[in-house]
């Protein structure tokens, strides 16, 4: 169990302009995912629009951990259709920064001169309580004094056609998105602390009989913690996003929030907001 205090929890839509909010400087040949990451994080630190990027040295004590399934993977498809079309002369190097997997969590860091540890959890549809789990683990190993939390999802062409062949039938669309925590270990003065005690329930496995115990475990918990899961729309964002969502409830002085995060072909995850 790892208790956190939340100091700020801020959810961005997809049609935010990153322009408005963080200026023009420095937004040349970055996808659309790091730009709305890098907006929930100004907005999640108070900055007034357009505030200057700080000339600071990087603060070690400040930790990024990003939650993207598809964050890149239309700079990584335009790559690989360039390479397939007309080799490697037609693809352009400003395109090689954006094909990393850790791409956002850098941007983040480098724009806000975070220089504590920095990765990307790409664990399918419960990877934004993962990387709740994950910063927690930082904080409480005194590796570092805060953490910046990002949930984000693109809704662009490539991301939409890979989201959309996840379930066989119908499939739910891709909300494009980006939600930001700033978190640090708990002093227990705050409103809303979020108790991370993460459980999987999953993924099931390939035995039918096995299968039916696991989903007897999922059914379980959704009964013992009835609140509303994840909106699954948002796929990797989506456990950030309802985290956020229920500190805001609970600072608003609602009760304890008990959350459930992911799927059937990922995994669930529960985690609980508020409370001791």
């Amino acid at each position: 169990m790892i208790e956190l205090d939340v100091h700020a929890a801020v959810a961005g839509s997809a049609d935010v302009d990153p322009a408005a909010v963080l200026g023009r400087k420095g937004l040349f040949g970055k996808d659309r995912a790091t730009l709305l990451a890098l907006c929930a994080v100004h907005e999640a630190l108070d900055l007034p629009p357009k505030t200057p990027r700080s000339p600071a040295e990087p603060d070690p004590g400040v930790a990024v951990v990003v939650s993207s399934n598809l964050g890149n993977v239309g700079v990584v498809s335009e790559i690989a259709r360039g390479l397939r079309a007309d080799g490697v002369r037609s693809v352009s190097p400003m395109l090689a920064p954006g094909a990393s997997s850790n791409v956002i969590a850098g941007a983040i860091a480098i724009w806000f001169r975070f220089g504590g540890p920095n990765l990307t959890v790409c664990s399918g549809a419960g990877a934004g309580f993962d990387a709740i789990w994950l910063a927690g683990a930082l904080l409480q190993r005194g590796r570092a004094r805060r953490a910046v939390v990002v949930g984000v999802e693109p809704d662009d062409e490539d991301a939409l056609a890979l989201h959309s062949l996840r379930h066989a039938g119908p499939a739910e669309k891709l909300t494009g998105g980006a939600a930001c925590l700033i978190l640090s270990a708990s002093t227990g003065t705050s409103a809303a602390t979020a108790t991370v005690t993460l459980r999987d329930y999953g993924p099931p496995p390939a035995s039918p009989a096995v299968n039916a115990a696991v989903n007897a475990a999922v059914n379980a918990a959704a009964d013992a913690h009835p609140d509303t899961p994840a909106d699954s729309a948002r796929y990797g964002a989506a456990g950030v996003f309802a985290v956020c969502a229920a500190v805001a409830d609970v600072r608003a002085g609602g009760p304890p929030r008990h959350l459930s995060c992911g799927d059937a072909a990922d995994g669930f995850r529960t985690l609980r907001v508020g409370g001791s």
